[in-house]
């Protein structure tokens, strides 16, 4: 039998209809305040009346629990941003389907695999997160030295078998604004580690994404992330079709753990902070293809890195760098083919920069090969070109089959050396 459609217009209405299991679709007609944390039960449905209507909860208290086959659509959530506005239930087996589309929030969307939830499906269309901080969650992957922040958004199987599986697709993703970044990372996917429980995602597509992690200078064990595919993450594309910037410390734009399929960038890529980097990869990569400018500033924010797994088609429009020690690409790995279109062009010298959670102390190399890295195929489009004081343009330790550079590369005061 199908259930009741309720029409609600105070708090103490909206209260009884998610208490009420006649009730399958309970629709706000008005702005509503101090409402308390409510639960929607299995199969229900939230959504505004026109106009479209906020829901402000009381402060410090989380929003919206979600159940199972739950549909949150076209409603503001103002919670304090620290706390969630959408999370789910974990005392349950299984999620079904949930859906949430043409969302605003004050706040964070947490859905987790932990305890008892084992499957699930979860399908986003228009999330826009305005504002959130997550530095005070303590639960965070780690690897390579490192933990992360979790996200303004947050996906993640925790479960550790790797026959527990959920699986998404997300697009319309957008957090923070231009000088009004989300605190901690952005937008965050991830699984129970290489051999752990599995996400699976169909498309992860971001608008824009200003973050900002917060953390303090000299910070080596943590990093935060504007679009991070964490490990045990599957991915068959990631599109950016709008700017990715980043602000703090350890801040890294777009980074990959997991396993991604394609990878687009269509506008550009900034981190402003020390030690940031443009695009890093760990995990595996079949096509990243960055259609916009990579710039970064602050001491020791690099380009483009690869210190684990592989990439077997990486294409680039420009990559810059400004700060001491920001190397504009460094390849640790064997990777295929490497193409630049307008070059690499450093601005800094020798400085500190954080490497797999070690400060170490780099030269702002435009190319660097490092011991252990390889490549098929790199062709440099515009030049390699270096503008601190002794800094070569080109380090080549590993091996490169084939490198072509076109349009001139040299170091400082038109010094033209590789070593």
């Amino acid at each position: 039998m199908r259930g009741q459609t309720k029409l609600v217009k105070s708090t103490e209405e909206l209260v009884l209809a998610t208490n009420d299991t006649e009730i399958k679709v309970i629709i706000v007609g008005s702005d509503l305040d101090d409402v308390p944390s409510i639960r929607l039960l299995p199969g229900q449905t939230l959504r505004s009346n026109e106009p479209r209507s906020t829901l402000t909860f009381r402060e410090n208290t989380d929003g919206i629990q979600l159940s199972s086959h739950n549909t949150v659509i076209d409603i503001d959530l103002v919670t304090s941003p620290e706390r969630r506005a959408i999370w789910n239930d974990r005392a349950i087996e299984d999620l079904g389907r949930i859906r949430l589309r043409a969302l605003r929030t004050v706040g964070r969307v947490q859905i987790v695999a932990k305890d008892k939830l084992r499957r699930g499906h979860v399908e986003i269309d228009g999330l826009d997160i305005i504002s959130a901080d997550t530095r005070y969650d303590q639960e965070r992957p780690h690897a390579y030295g490192v933990y992360v922040l979790q996200g303004a958004f947050t996906l993640w199987n925790m479960q550790a078998e790797e026959d527990v599986v959920l699986t998404a697709d997300l697009v319309n993703l957008s957090v923070g604004g231009f000088g009004s970044p989300v605190l901690g990372s952005g937008v965050f996917v991830g699984g129970g580690g290489d051999r752990g429980g599995r996400l699976n995602v169909r498309r992860l597509e971001t608008r824009a994404i200003y973050v900002d992690g917060k953390l303090p200078a000299g910070t080596a064990d943590q990093i935060a992330g504007g679009v991070f595919a964490v490990y045990g993450a599957y991915v068959d594309s990631v599109t950016n079709h709008g700017p990715v910037v980043t602000y703090g410390v350890n801040d890294m734009a777009l980074d990959n753990w997991g396993v991604v399929d394609k990878w687009v960038a269509r506008e550009k890529v900034t981190t402003c902070g020390a030690s940031g980097i443009g695009f890093v990869n760990f995990g595996s990569i079949r096509d990243l293809r960055i259609e916009a400018p990579i710039e970064t500033f602050g001491h020791g924010a690099r380009g483009f890195n690869v210190y684990s797994g592989t990439v077997d088609r990486a294409d680039f429009d420009r990559i810059v760098t400004h700060g001491d020690g920001a190397v504009g690409v460094q390849i640790s790995q064997p990777i295929g083919t490497m193409v630049v279109r307008r070059g690499i062009e450093t601005f800094g010298g020798e400085g500190p920069s954080l490497v797999k959670g070690v400060v170490q102390n780099l030269s702002a190399i435009a190319l660097s090969m490092k011991p252990g890295g390889s490549a098929q195929f790199i062709k440099i489009e515009g030049g390699l070109k270096t503008h601190g004081k002794n800094i070569v343009p080109l380090e080549q330790l590993g091996i490169v089959q084939h490198l072509v550079v076109d349009g001139g590369w040299g170091g400082a005061h038109g010094e033209e050396s590789a070593r």
